[in-house]
């Protein structure tokens, strides 16, 4: 019942925090930490008990360690099924610890409706939760569209002066693609019972559906286009810097950190398992996709003055790298996009709550209007210039361990694309270099009042810090839990010669 309670926790935390505004307008943000907290309680609970599961539809597997089926729809073979394993506990940590920033962060941010948008935050982080857990593509699918809905609010209601045309983009995005990946749901299910007789929407079922070549083909870029927007991948990434730019701290920190790696789950759960033999007909156009994102989006964050939208083309580069890992399809490579999941979504959240604090302190995200602050602030820019390093990739740090494993394993699979990828390596030093000396450096353009990090804040980016580098130096502990998952995934697609 732990999987349940994950989703439920969150659900009624939000509906708490929501209705407590009434009588305490401190109340929401004080609710939302202790639901954060219950929930990491489970989490933990889950690492403490892990025992592989026997019992699931997909066999005798050490790789899930948890399971709850219960029916929901009988007659169209519709079940309320959860379950997890390594690759799904790793990232409902990250979302839970996420969850924690993404509320210090709002803590003096956000003044009004206070109870509306921690219940927002909080039901998004539930659905994210949920598209971890669910193995029913439909139900899947439902916690697809739940997540997106309170992060259009957060934008549209609580960002900032071009909140409405970000969200509504954004929005537009993810429904479009949601939609594509909904019509190949169904059409995977419809095949199905023309095959067996049964309906079933179950991805244990599924992954041994027979499908003739060219529908697999249409199917798997049905699903492809809807995670590759939500990565997001070039040609699809133009919501992201306008969603990054508008939205407040929390909800930028939500993005980046968890958002963003559903899209990455979703190609490693779905897409190729399912699709093996199209998946890899389309590998090399996705893995070029990839390359192009991790420079492109480089080149692209030198000509951006705001400070957040330069930190939101940083993520679709470092989402390249995630997109040419997966579709490598070696443990290395698999291993290296998971680790990258992980430490992008510390760092990208670091800079995000950083961008965050300097906007509430100068009132601009402009780095021409800055200059000058390590003076003024020297904890908040000392700790700037330890998460631009660590996103760039310096070896100590889980960024590094991420991109080294996918590009030591994209080299066995494409070394041209490997060669090009790398040159991001040159890159991300150069505007690294740039934001710190723009914003922390040189003369102050005006006289500044100005405080540091407090002892919130100062925690908070501490927490950060450990994470990164704890992942940096013992990176196995999470490649011990994951590797079981991406094992299986692997042996989906036994017979496929890569």
């Amino acid at each position: 019942m732990i999987l349940l309670a994950l989703l439920a926790v969150l659900i009624f935390g939000g509906i708490a925090a929501w209705f407590s505004e009434r009588w305490n307008p401190a109340a929401p943000r004080w609710l939302s930490l202790a639901a954060l907290a219950v929930e990491a309680l489970l989490v933990l609970l889950q690492y403490s008990i892990i025992d592989p599961v026997d019992n699931l539809a997909v066999g005798d597997s050490a790789a899930w360690i948890a399971d709850l089926k219960r029916p929901w729809i009988p007659r169209f073979g519709i079940g309320f099924h959860l379950a997890m394993d390594g690759l799904s506990l790793l990232l409902i940590t990250l979302t839970v610890f996420l969850g924690f920033m993404a509320v210090s962060s709002s803590w003096s941010e956000i003044k009004r409706r206070q109870g509306f948008f921690f219940f927002n935050l909080l039901i998004c982080l539930a659905g994210t939760v949920g598209v971890f857990l669910a193995v029913d593509l439909f139900l899947f699918f439902c916690f697809w569209e739940v997540m997106i809905i309170p992060m259009y609010f957060l934008i549209s209601i609580w960002g900032h002066e071009k909140r409405t045309i970000a969200a509504i983009k954004f929005f537009i995005f993810t429904q479009v693609s949601g939609l594509l990946m909904l019509l190949a749901i169904v059409t995977l299910a419809l095949n199905y019972h023309d095959d067996t007789g049964i309906y079933s929407f179950d991805y244990f079922d599924l992954l041994g559906a027979t499908l003739d070549p060219d529908v697999a083909y249409w199917l798997m870029l049905g699903f492809f286009i809807a995670f590759t927007v939500k990565l997001p991948s070039v040609p699809f990434h133009t919501w992201l810097p306008d969603a990054h730019t508008q939205a407040p701290t929390g909800g930028s920190v939500i993005l980046a950190g968890v958002m963003l790696k559903t899209g990455a789950y979703g190609l490693l759960r779905f897409v190729i398992p399912l699709f093996p033999d199209a998946a890899h007909q389309f590998a090399p156009v996705a893995m070029t996709l990839g390359a192009v994102s991790v420079i492109y989006a480089a080149i692209m964050a030198f000509a951006q003055s705001d400070l957040k939208r330069l930190i939101a083309y940083t993520s679709v580069s470092h989402m390249g790298f995630i997109l040419l890992g997966v579709f490598s399809w070696n443990l290395l490579s698999l291993q290296g996009s998971v680790i990258t999941m992980l430490a992008h979504g510390i760092s990208a959240s670091a800079l995000f709550m950083i961008a965050g604090a300097l906007q509430e302190r100068l009132h601009t995200r402009e780095m021409g209007n800055m200059g000058g602050l390590w003076a003024k602030i020297p904890q908040l820019s000392a700790m700037t210039l330890f998460f631009a390093i660590a996103s760039l990739g310096l070896p100590g740090l889980g960024n590094f361990i991420g991109e080294f494993l996918v590009l030591l394993g994209t080299f066995k699979v494409n070394a041209v694309l490997t060669v090009l990828s790398a040159l991001v390596l040159i890159l991300a030093p150069v505007y690294a270099l740039i934001v710190v000396q723009k914003a922390f450096h040189g003369p102050l353009p005006q006289s500044y009042q100005l405080p540091d990090f407090g002892r919130r804040e100062w925690l908070s980016m501490m927490l950060l810090v450990l994470s990164t580098t704890w992942l940096g130096l013992h990176p196995q502990t999470v490649l011990d839990v994951s590797a079981p998952s991406l094992q299986q995934a692997m042996n989906c697609c036994e017979g496929i010669d890569r």
